[in-house]
């Protein structure tokens, strides 16, 4: 993935097959989400683990993480995609009229 700036293509390497997986799996994802920045983010992300740690992290357990936190990408700002009438409704949900 040329397009991803990162210090460390370890981490790209590892990162980048899991969202495309991720991606390709999810109709959600594929709408809302961009692959190259969200690897970009991710790869960002982990850069507060040392080499060692990232390695240790075992295969399905990262995918677990990025999982979630593109569960978390996909569905922030949800809202702000309603119209005025589905907000009043959601409004009306929350507040328990």
């Amino acid at each position: 993935m040329q397009q991803v700036k990162s210090e460390n293509p370890e981490f790209v390497n590892r990162i980048s097959p899991i969202v495309e997986k991720l991606i390709k799996e999810n109709t959600l994802y594929q709408e809302k989400l961009n692959k190259e920045k969200m690897v970009e983010m991710l790869v960002d992300l982990f850069a507060s683990f040392s080499e060692e740690e990232f390695r240790a992290i075992p295969d399905n357990e990262l995918t677990r993480r990025i999982d979630k936190i593109l569960v978390l990408e996909a569905v922030s700002g949800t809202l702000n995609d309603l119209t005025p009438e589905e907000m009043a409704i959601f409004d009306e949900a929350v507040e328990g009229r």
